[in-house]
């Protein structure tokens, strides 16, 4: 069988590499002829060989096209998954079959993140779609996780020129007052998940690299006060623990060309008692706002350990025996 196959306006130095270098990893890795004249790939082989080797040339493709470049690591992951493809096609057909590495949002060099779950999937459109995207969900449904990927995306995209993470250091059970050290170590344990998931992302010397030259900020809501952010990706995680005046502020940071995306559990708000939450008013004041999107996750969205499932259930099913009394 042969087929051709059309680049179009792509640009075949950054697809097919430093002298060939990406194509070489394709030819490698597939029983089928590939040559490539100007802007048309021809490949020759057995019908399922050539079938991948498109597939494998499309999501290519996808991802130089979305992110701007191209690594040798990112050739690997993407005909890793292909590979992965052609041993259980039947079993990821269910789960989306061809075209399911669109719903990839970031290829790390030790595993690819995408959206797995129909809410997921909805998530990331509105996230890509919208500058403001408000993501409700519980606990395990990956809204942070998520996030993140989409900020460090952007910023390897070159469509943002800083992330900015932030959170409000609002007390759980445990007064900042009573934790030791200085108030940037006392803040620390607030902010540490959102460390934890760029250190998933990133390799540690590039991490380290960003947050020196100022590139990634992870700061307390409180520090948002009194900026612009142009060019940015700005997140606000536990956005249910954010008043209606923090969210006000926070929302108002934005400035040109910059995109936010603002997570949070409705059930687990942890202000005092009579503080509104703003992002429970939020849903009433920008509903229907063009460029405005709200995603909402539940139960059949969590990615965690299989018993968060079991245990929103649980308290769902208290609270609403706590209610009937």
């Amino acid at each position: 069988m042969e087929k051709r196959l059309q680049l179009g306006a792509v640009d075949t130095v950054a697809l097919l590499g430093v002298n060939d270098a990406h194509l070489q990893i394709i030819e490698d890795r597939f029983d089928a002829s590939i040559v490539v004249r100007g802007d048309t790939v021809t490949v020759r082989g057995e019908p399922e060989e050539v079938e991948h080797v498109e597939r494998a040339f499309r999501e290519l493709m996808y991802i130089l096209n979305k992110n701007g470049s191209l690594s040798a690591g990112d050739v690997g992951m993407v005909l890793d998954l292909v590979a992965l493809d052609r041993l259980d096609s039947d079993r990821r057909a269910g789960e989306g079959g061809p075209g399911e590495m669109n719903n990839v949002v970031l290829f790390t060099k030790n595993n690819v993140i995408r959206a797995r779950t129909p809410g997921q999937k909805e998530y990331v459109r509105n996230a890509t779609e919208n500058d403001l995207t408000f993501c409700i969900g519980p606990a395990g449904t990956g809204k942070t996780y998520l996030a993140v990927a989409l900020a460090i995306a952007s910023l390897k995209g070159h469509e943002a020129s800083k992330i900015v993470i932030t959170r409000p250091a609002v007390e759980a059970g445990e007064s900042l007052g009573y934790l030791p050290g200085d108030m940037k170590e006392k803040v620390e344990p607030y902010l540490r998940p959102l460390y934890d998931a760029l250190e998933d992302m990133l390799p540690s010397d590039k991490l380290k690299s960003l947050l020196e030259r100022r590139s990634i900020e992870v700061i307390p809501l409180a520090y948002m006060r009194g900026r612009t952010l142009n060019n940015a990706f700005v997140i606000l995680d536990e956005g249910q623990n954010a008043t209606s005046m923090q969210m006000k502020m926070f929302l108002t940071r934005l400035g040109v060309n910059s995109k936010a995306i603002v997570t949070g559990d409705i059930t687990q708000i942890d202000l005092p008692l009579k503080t509104i939450s703003g992002l429970v008013q939020i849903q009433e004041i920008l509903r229907g706002v063009d460029g405005v999107a709200f995603a909402y996750l539940d139960r059949n969205d969590v990615v965690r350990h299989r018993l968060v499932k079991d245990i929103i259930d649980a308290y769902e099913k208290y609270h609403a025996n706590d209610a009937q009394l």
